[in-house]
């Protein structure tokens, strides 16, 4: 079974790094869903797609990986870059050109 290893990224809802720490690891489906005829809902024959393990690193989900016999590709997150900011820019003079 192949899965992917990755750190989520934050939601748009999100100001601060809540859930954004860990490391989780999801199966890839090999099928895809399908709506279900009675009820409407999207649905499919593996309910392993279902599962999300989440790790404290990258060392241990790739560790869980190898030891189950499983298939991963890892994704690394994009490195977040902060640009300083000056309060006193906002009260700057600057003559209209």
């Amino acid at each position: 079974m192949q899965v992917r290893i990755y750190q989520p990224a934050k939601t748009a809802m999100q100001s601060g790094l809540a859930k954004t720490k860990q490391w989780l690891l999801e199966p890839l489906s090999q099928t895809r869903q399908e709506p279900d005829a009675l009820m409407g809902w999207n649905g499919g024959t593996p309910t392993t797609t279902q599962l999300r393990l989440s790790f404290p690193s990258k060392e241990a989900a790739i560790a869980y990986a190898a030891a189950h016999n499983l298939t991963y590709t890892v994704q690394t997150p994009h490195k977040k870059t902060l640009q300083p900011k000056n309060y006193a820019d906002n009260f700057l003079f600057r003559a209209a050109p």
